[in-house]
């Protein structure tokens, strides 16, 4: 823009009223704020002749000035200072944030409060400045600063309008965090909101599957989001996590749930006998098929068959099965004539499979097959707040069973089952309630007196001292809760009182937290 043109734009003192008017009326009505402050500061760089016009905003925590909203004549200088910082002690800006007072400068280079490292980095060349303030009732949040008049140098009447006009952007800008400040205490109260009715739904939907620890809960949403869809899902996990337990849920709750699923363990199967279980044969196929049979395919055909240690499938069955899936069909051994199926596939896997991809023990273009939808199940060392619950409903199940009644479990008890690192996940759990169960006394609780040696032994070198000797009496509900409060004083203890690294140990959410806190009156204990 030539200096002709320059002094054209420079608008008189009417349209700039004209222009205060505008926005006011804009502000005043809260208008979307993320289009309003850039159209100010396109306005104001055209109302003052000028090449650039930015608005800065104090970061409180950083104390730093940074560029949410610019607007220059020169190709790439708004990126540049959008990504920029820089303290505010220092530079222009920073001196008026500091003073509350606004600032004309018309040899930028001789200023004392001067920053060059902002040109350098941009490529811009600051030679006048305008900047003014964003007061707020309190502080100064920023400030809005007008660079190189196109027309000679700017003048005091140019300062004047620009502070009028700050005093709207401050209110603007403030009103703008206030309303943001509010959306993310809607969005955050929401969310704890979601994810409660989530664990209710969770609770609801899954009831046989039992944990409210974050890593299930995440386990919990992929299964939902599994549940009505028809792609193939591998369920990862060490043994006895429950993985066959997630694949009859995802079944149970789908949309093929009238239809069966039918389970196979690759692992447990022969090699040899692997292929006609899964494809059938026709009567005369080999020595001994004097009848023809359908294989699990197709007693699976509308519904769901979940291959268990698909990681042990030999690599000439796994082609086989690659073929399956790619064309939708089988066939008996012993007959050329394909017969169409429709199965969803659900496979399980106990070791790494893209590990054994990599040593040639699993085809990869088939692992690229199976794993479109993976689910991830913890093992019970990672959920550890879960052993209570599980222990509690696992316990009670096995007794209904045996048709022998158990008063509780002890809490010492539920301590020592949370302080082992149970190898054998869940399965190993529940041979241990059944071992215990069968030492108990009828009518009697679960005591230490009742768990096997190893965990007994851990529990021992854990607390430094002989957990035999404690017999505490009560019900599951006192012992649950007298052994939570206990645990949450070691923990948050162990942490100096620090809740978010309490929660992040414990596996729950700081409000969670903060919850059980308020709910076991545990604020002697210094949180933070």
């Amino acid at each position: 823009m030539d200096v002709a043109t320059a002094r054209e734009s420079r608008s008189s003192s009417s349209e700039r009223l004209g222009l205060l008017l505008e926005l006011s009326h804009g502000f005043i009505a809260q208008r979307d704020f993320d289009e309003l402050l850039p159209l100010v500061v396109q306005r104001t760089k055209a109302v003052l002749g000028a090449e650039g016009c930015s608005l800065l905003l104090v970061d409180e925590e950083a104390h730093e000035l940074y560029f949410p909203v610019t607007s220059s004549a020169k190709a790439g200088i708004d990126q540049s200072l959008r990504s920029l910082r820089f303290p505010v002690a220092q530079g222009i800006a920073g001196q008026v944030v500091r003073t509350r007072q606004p600032l004309l400068v018309n040899e930028v280079s001789e200023n004392r409060y001067f920053n060059p490292a902002v040109d350098r980095q941009t490529g811009e060349v600051t030679r006048s400045m305008l900047c003014a303030p964003l007061r707020t009732r309190d502080s100064v949040i920023g400030v809005i600063e007008v660079i190189n008049s196109l027309e000679g140098p700017f003048e005091e009447t140019d300062l004047d309008f620009l502070e009028a006009l700050a005093l709207s952007v401050a209110l603007a800008v403030e009103t703008s965090m206030l309303m943001g400040s509010l959306r993310d205490t809607t969005t955050r109260l929401a969310g704890e909101v979601s994810g409660l009715r989530r664990e209710r739904i969770h609770a609801d939907s899954f009831p046989e599957i039992i944990g409210q620890s974050p890593a299930m809960e995440s386990v919990f949403a992929l299964m939902e989001s599994a549940t009505n869809a028809s792609i193939a899902v591998q369920i990862q996990g060490e043994t006895g996590v429950g993985k066959e337990l997630v694949a009859r849920a995802i079944h149970n709750y789908g949309d093929r749930k009238a239809a069966p699923l039918v389970a196979l363990n690759c692992g447990a199967m022969p090699a040899s006998l692997l292929e006609s279980e899964l494809f059938g044969f026709a009567r005369g196929a080999f020595t001994g098929a004097d009848r023809e049979k359908p294989g699990l395919f197709e007693a699976a055909d509308g519904g769901t068959l979940f291959l268990d240690e698909i990681n042990a499938m030999p690599l000439d069955q796994q082609a086989k099965l690659l073929r399956v899936i790619q064309e939708g069909e089988i066939r008996r051994l012993g007959e050329t004539v394909p017969r169409k199926i429709d199965v969803r596939l659900i496979s399980a896997s106990n070791a790494d499979l893209l590990q054994e991809v990599k040593e040639k023990r699993f085809r990869e273009d088939l692992y690229y097959r199976l794993n479109v939808f993976p689910i991830p199940v913890p093992p019970l060392r990672e959920r550890a707040g879960d052993i209570p619950l599980l222990a509690s409903g696992i316990l009670g199940r096995i007794a209904e069973k045996a048709g022998k009644k158990i008063r509780a479990i002890d809490a010492d008890v539920l301590e020592a089952l949370i302080q082992y690192d149970w190898p054998g996940n869940v399965r190993e759990l529940e041979n241990e309630l059944e071992r215990a169960l069968a030492l108990a006394t009828p009518g009697a609780s679960i005591s230490v007196d009742s768990l096997s040696p190893r965990i007994v032994e851990r529990f021992r070198s854990n607390s430094g001292s002989d957990p035999g000797v404690i017999h505490r009496r009560g019900s599951l509900r006192e012992a649950r809760q007298e052994f939570e409060r206990g645990f949450l004083v070691s923990i948050l203890q162990l942490h100096s009182g620090n809740a978010t690294r309490a929660a992040k140990e414990l596996g729950i959410s700081r409000q969670m937290l903060q919850k059980k806190i308020k709910d076991w009156d545990l604020r002697s204990v210094g949180v933070g």
